[in-house]
Formats: C-alpha cells, structure tokens, sequence
C-alpha cells in the first residue's frame, strides 16, 4: 500500500488491538494518517501503535465509561492538535456466546451488550463530533454487521444493537453532514480474524465445520480477512469517500447481498 491519500489527517480508532480495528490502525498510518490507538486492552493497542509506526500512540479506553471515552478523546486531540476521522469499532465479544434468544438469554448479558455496542458508540459519537465539525473534510465510520439485516436463532441481543450501530449513523449522516461530517458504516461478513484463527487452530475439526459452512454461503474464493474491511475504512476516511454518507457497506464476499 503505497497511496498517501490520508497524509496529514487526524483519526482515532476505538478498538484496535486485535482483528478489524488492528488492521485499520495500520491501513490507516500506511496511509500516512497521525493515528490514536485506543482501546481497554492497552498493551494490544500499544503493541499496535508500534507495528503501524509513523505517528501512531495508543490510549486506554473502555467505551462503556462516559469519563474514560472523555479522556481518550481528549487526549487524542491534545497530541493531534484536533480530530478529522474516527472508526468506532470495538464491541465486548466475550459474552457473545451467552447470547442464546430472547426467552432464556440473561438479562446481565443483554445489558453489557447494549452497554457496550450501543450506548458505548453514542458515546464516543458525542465525544468525537465537537471536533469533527471543526473541519468541513471529516468522517466517521462504525462497525456493524450482517447479523442486523440477517435473521439467525441465537444471538439476538448483538444484532439488536448492531441494528441501533445502523440507525445511530444514519441519524448522525442526516444532522451533521451539511456542517461537514460524513458517517457510514462498514458491515462484516464472517471474518477469519487473528483471535478467530487461534480458535480455530485450537480444534481444526470445529474450524473445517466452520469453514465449510460459511463458504457453502458465500459466493466467493475465500473467506473475509480484517485486511479486506480495514481497506473499506480507509476510503470512507478520505477524500475519495467524501460523497459516501449515510451508506451501509457490506463487505461479505457476497454472503448477503441487498438492493
């Protein structure tokens, strides 16, 4: 990756020391972006920061907490000098898989949930906008996921809050894009990240079943790497995405495929 097209530019990623926002970091400083690293596992972020180079630091962040997403983003700007970007990433995915349907899932699991893949991102969608909407060129770009135009038997509270991700940027692409600030959002597929591949080597009978079931349905050679929806972020980041606001991007390989 050899383009210089977001030289200069001042983003802050939340949730960034594994998988998709890992990858992101780096597309983004490859990119020539002064990036903050900011996550709740502050070595992941930090070994990050380093593997990107350039002008990259990482900041603790737990985005369920008002105060701390306060003071990552107040510390990114004082080491930026100012916001043009943000990629809203991180999710709590250790309870996901105590998220089994809507008459027996805990009430405790909903709640950190919502907590984190909700509330978490109206956090930090109010911390970051103050800045954003001092420039005319600035962008922000949340994780959702297929799961919220999906239907699946399990897993009810992640795609309820994946959904309210999709209704937040297009609230935030509809009242604040005249004053210069797009909002979209990146859709994953099934995504083989690092922590999935370790699950996965872990016990290769469950990652051939696996494999095999999301390749019979996705239309496509392979299956999703963070790199494939890190390159996304960084369009919709720059200049080249400027006319990009209030979309949702899928990037699945085809495994869903809407009009």
């Amino acid at each position: 990756m050899n383009s210089n097209r977001l030289t200069g530019r001042r983003i802050i990623v939340f949730g960034c020391a594994t998988g998709i926002g890992a990858a992101t970091v780096k597309r983004l400083a490859q990119e020539g972006a002064r990036v903050c690293a900011a996550d709740i596992n502050i070595d992941g972020a930090t070994q990050v920061a380093a593997e990107a180079g350039g002008e990259t630091f990482a900041v603790h962040v737990d985005i369920a907490d008002e105060g701390s997403v306060q003071k990552a983003v107040e510390a990114a700007v004082e080491r930026l000098g100012g916001l043009d970007g943000a990629h809203i990433n991180a999710a709590d995915l250790r309870v996901i898989m105590e998220d089994s349907d809507a008459l027996t899932v805990d009430l405790a699991v909903f709640d950190r949930t919502v907590a984190v893949n909700l509330r978490g991102h109206l956090l930090c969608t109010r911390a970051v906008l103050p800045h954003l909407t001092m420039n005319e060129t600035s962008a922000i770009v949340y994780t959702s996921s297929g799961s919220a135009h999906g239907a699946e038997p399990v897993r009810p509270s992640y795609a309820m809050t994946k959904a309210g991700v999709n209704a937040l940027m297009r609230h935030v692409a509809s009242r604040w894009g005249r004053e210069g600030v797009t909002a979209n959002v990146l859709a994953p597929g099934f995504t083989i990240t690092g922590e999935m591949k370790k699950f996965m080597d872990a016990d290769p009978g469950v990652a051939k079943q696996w494999e095999e079931q999301f390749m019979t349905e996705t239309p496509h050679t392979r299956l999703g790497q963070s790199e494939d929806h890190a390159a996304v972020v960084a369009l919709l980041l720059s200049d080249d995405g400027r006319w990009i606001n209030g979309s949702i991007v899928d990037v699945n390989g085809g495994s869903l495929m809407r009009g």
